[in-house]
């Protein structure tokens, strides 16, 4: 009996530990699943651009809250940033995550989408909200991985949204899915050498007075990310803004610097490689990085689109890469592109290399978007 006087306020403390615990945890769940967005608010007057990232390689996660606050702070733009996300762990970043992004409701009031995603599978019921904006011909950018934004396989069969994926073959409109239609060219391939050669833009013909180009030297547009592959000519109604000159590394190769080792200072133009069985010059003809087009999805009304395929979050280190999605951002709302704009980074922004993460990466880092504020 006496013991079991002893064991009874212990049973209780026990008890009263446990529930704490537990009320910490629902705590924090809560408090993650009440920021599944960042949210930055602007001015009352100025348009609402919604972000949407969610990609294993390039670390949109990172590029475009940055691009984001700079858009808000310097701008007074009104901006949304969309992230994947487990839904069982809410408002924890999760880019491997191909299924979910929450938030994309906030499309029906959005000025502008800016979409940098890779092979997502969304299902239905957020897939509607993207092909509802691009039916009012609203404007789109897209970044980088963009141009295969979709990928639905076989066990997505059921999806009534399996058209934009990016190797879609049905003849007519949607061949190439997403990509091709509305941004003008789907995956195609690494132009560049992945990881080992860096891109530099330079004018497009004809485009010395564009208003892209307002502010920006043609040597200050640089990324470490490759030039892709782009089937040419582009499609019709694409104008090419900005080429991408394939650069090879002065340097050393370095796993661990952000930019491997590549720097814009880097001049080397390469030699002639082989590729699929041929001899070809990496800079002739010169792949385009950044291009405007229209678009017109079936049913719906006409809008324009432009596509860069530089802006990996470590492209972004450089201010004149930063200028051109800026001066983009204006131009496609049909606002005066500032002759220029002011692109300072916000806060310290030292992106991750790009490469892929495997799951256990992500669940250690546990990268909370309110950590994105």
């Amino acid at each position: 009996m006496k013991n079991i006087v002893l064991l009874f306020p212990l049973a209780l403390l026990f008890l009263n530990c446990l529930e704490s615990t537990n009320t910490k945890k629902e705590s924090v769940e809560t408090k993650n699943k009440d920021v599944e967005l960042l949210s930055l608010d602007g001015k009352p007057n100025k348009p609402l651009i919604v972000f949407i990232t969610g990609d294993e390689e390039y670390r949109s996660e990172e590029a475009m809250p940055q691009m984001a606050k700079i858009l808000n702070q310097h701008h007074g733009f009104n901006c949304k940033v969309l992230f994947a996300q487990n839904p069982d762990k809410p408002g924890i970043i999760n880019p491997n995550y191909k299924t979910n992004i929450p938030g994309l409701e906030n499309l029906v009031d959005a000025d502008l989408m800016v979409i940098f995603t890779r092979f997502r599978a969304l299902p239905d019921h957020q897939m509607k909200f993207i092909n509802d904006y691009l039916k009012k011909g609203k404007p789109v950018m897209g970044i980088r991985t963009a141009t295969h934004a979709f990928h639905f396989t076989e066990k997505d069969s059921l999806s009534s949204f399996g058209h934009y994926g990016n190797y879609n073959d049905d003849e007519g409109l949607w061949q190439g899915g997403f990509g091709r239609l509305v941004l003008g060219e789907n995956w195609v391939d690494h132009h560049g050498n992945h990881g080992h050669q860096s891109t530099r833009g330079l004018r497009a013909s004809n485009m010395e007075k564009h208003p892209l180009w307002n502010g920006i030297e043609e040597d200050l547009i640089w990324g470490p990310s490759d030039v892709y592959e782009i089937r040419l000519p582009l499609p019709e109604s694409s104008k090419a803004i900005v080429m991408g000159q394939t650069i090879d590394r002065l340097g050393e190769y370095d796993k661990n610097d952000s930019r491997l080792g590549m720097r814009r200072s880097d001049t080397i133009l390469p030699k002639k490689i082989e590729k699929n069985g041929r001899l070809i010059d990496q800079n002739n003809p010169m792949m385009p990085i950044v291009w405007t087009k229209s678009y017109q999805i079936p049913g719906g009304q006409e809008g324009r689109s432009l596509t860069s395929t530089i802006g990996a979050a470590v492209d972004l280190i450089e201010a004149g890469t930063r200028r051109m999605i800026v001066n983009g951002v204006f131009y496609l709302l049909n606002l005066e592109v500032p002759e220029k704009a002011n692109v300072e980074a916000i806060g310290d922004y030292n992106p991750s290399a790009f490469g892929f993460k495997d799951d256990s990466y992500w669940q250690e880092r546990n990268l909370t978007i309110a950590k994105m504020k």
